[in-house]
């Protein structure tokens, strides 16, 4: 239907009614803005009490995450070359709150971490008012990538310390190791616990402390280790150790005891076969420990190289009958007491000093109570009882008494340095750091030492021929012990040793070289003594190290 002007269906509006309008709209759209904005505050209000009613969980998630973890100043050798340091390393944890599937999380974890103690882990994923959880602390790059890339929801990672070994195991006895905390456990990284001072971090913040420098030489102990294992699969031993020992400073230049351990894989430490047998063990060393007897004859002036005795007829002690391993069948000077390495002689030699003689003197050297090493623990020596005249005569010839072989070592350099109280360290002295003060023996006790070991490296009637390296002027004595067992000692089992300085006319170094229970092998025509084994396996050590020490070979000759 057509619409015309005037038509009266259509009203139009007057001029009044426009505004009434629009206010009626403006109402309308504040009333809604009104209701949505309530509605928003009670959701706002419900969220916050809700956020409330977990509150316990939230300070419960919030505490446990804070582990605080401690950063260390580097570890280098003398030289400067890096043995430990801290590194980033990312670690895993869980919240239980969020894990949507225990089981499959576990599962799936166990393809990248197959060693994760699963039943552990479910039931910590199993409390559901814990928030943190962790999996696997210290990890490294590839393996945090892995388990990131398995997606499951309720894992997390946070960055943490963790102490990397740049070498390995070389020198792991001496370093030491830490734990997941990064503090220190034994060794090195203990001392520096103990004595130095770690920094606590609760974010992955690496020290600012100096390095701690050492005094290894990562060259020469790299050797020691090295002939070390090859000794170990030639004479098909229980174990092995060495020494590298500055006479003059004490300083410790090598050190290592086989089975090795790895600082990274603490776990072995605990395991009785792998201590560090240069320090956290005592043996009765055998006849290395004639050094000493012969050297206090000599300083109490009680006999000289070339006085004779007669060590025919074997020493009665009780119910013990000591003899020769090689009776001579004739009386010997003392100087051929010690290169035919003979007990009787060196027995007969402490009962004419007598028990209170030889205790003062071993108790000079340091041999009788608990030696302090900077760096290092070492077991307190094991003496007898009483001195009665068994224990003099076994002693002498050392059996009866055991001791580490550290502190062995740091008398027998003692005797070697014109009598200066060597005390060993495992850090490096800045300064000249020759032992001082009173020399606990003479020097003409000292050089008369020198002279018997080199003696009994050259001529052909000595025990240590075999340890000679033409040159270096190498100086020594030879130890076979027999290994104590129940009721006295075992009939095929002994431990082998070497005890040798260089160059004789003014020793420098001292090395030691034992081995635990080697076997007779063709090479020493079936035998298991020293002079065999222990022997050559120093020569070829000192061949090795000294040009790296900074001592210079003389003529073969003049070296004589």
């Amino acid at each position: 239907m057509a619409v015309v002007e005037g038509d009266p269906a259509i009203q139009r509006p007057r001029d009044g009614d426009v505004p009434r309008q629009r206010q009626t709209r403006r109402l309308t759209e504040t009333g809604v803005f009104a209701v949505l904005f309530f509605a928003f505050a009670e959701v706002a209000i419900q969220l916050v009490t809700l956020a409330l009613s977990h509150q316990p969980n939230v300070t419960l998630a919030l505490s446990e995450p804070v582990a605080t973890s401690f950063s260390r100043p580097d570890i280098v050798d003398r030289n400067g070359r890096l043995l430990a340091t801290d590194l980033q390393a990312p670690s895993i944890f869980a919240d239980p709150g969020v894990v949507l599937d225990r089981d499959e999380l576990v599962e799936k974890l166990i393809t990248v971490l197959p060693d994760l103690d699963a039943a552990d882990l479910r039931r910590a994923l199993s409390d559901r008012s814990r928030r943190f959880v962790w999996v696997r602390r210290g990890v490294s790059p590839k393996t945090a990538q892995m388990v990131h890339d398995l997606g499951l929801p309720g894992l997390s990672f946070r960055y943490e310390l963790k102490r990397a070994y740049p070498a390995g195991a070389l020198a792991g006895h001496v370093l030491g190791s830490v734990n997941v905390d990064n503090r220190g456990v034994n060794g090195i990284e203990k001392y520096i616990d103990d004595k130095i001072g770690v920094d606590p971090v609760h974010a992955a913040t690496l020290s600012t402390r100096a390095p701690v420098r050492l005094s290894l030489d990562i060259g020469v102990q790299h050797a020691l280790e090295d002939e070390l294992d090859d000794a170990v699969e030639h004479y098909e031993t229980d174990g092995a150790a060495g020494l590298v020992l500055n006479v003059k400073t004490g300083e410790v230049l090598a050190s290592a005891s086989l089975p090795r351990v790895d600082p990274a894989w603490p776990g072995k430490y605990l395991d009785e076969k792998h201590i560090d047998r240069m320090t956290g063990g005592t043996y009765e060393l055998g006849s290395v420990f004639k050094t000493l007897t012969i050297a206090m004859a000599f300083d109490e002036g009680l006999a000289k190289p070339e006085t004779i005795i007669d060590v025919r007829q074997p020493l009665e002690a009780g119910r013990f009958t000591v003899k020769d391993f090689h009776p001579a069948g004739r009386p010997l000077s003392v100087a051929e007491v010690f290169t035919h390495s003979s007990n009787v002689g060196a027995g007969m030699l402490a009962l004419q000093a007598g028990p209170e003689k030889l205790q003062g003197f071993l108790r000079k050297l340091g041999m009788l109570d608990p030696l302090n090493v900077a760096g290092a623990s070492v077991v307190a020596p094991q003496v007898p009882p009483a001195w009665n005249r068994a224990a003099t005569i076994t002693v002498s010839y050392g059996h009866g008494i055991a001791e580490a072989p550290l502190q062995f070592a740091a008398a027998a350099a003692t005797v070697l340095n014109g009598g200066k109280r060597v005390q060993p360290t495992f850090l490096r002295k800045f300064e000249t750091g020759e032992a001082v003060g009173k020399p606990l023996i003479t020097a003409t006790t000292s050089r008369q030492m020198a002279q018997l070991m080199r003696l009994n490296v050259t001529s052909p009637d000595g025990t240590g021929g075999q340890a000679d390296v033409p040159g270096y002027r190498v100086g020594g004595k030879t130890g076979t012990a027999d290994v104590p067992d129940r009721g006295g000692y075992a009939s095929k089992s002994v431990i082998s040793s070497f005890l040798a300085a260089f160059p004789m006319d003014d020793p420098q170094y001292l090395t030691f070289v034992i081995l635990f229970e080697p076997k007779g092998v063709a090479s020493t025509g079936g035998r298991h003594t020293a002079g065999t084994n222990a022997a050559p396996v120093t020569g070829r050590l000192i061949a090795r190290i000294a040009g790296e020490l900074g001592v210079a070979p003389m003529n073969t000759i003049a070296s004589q």
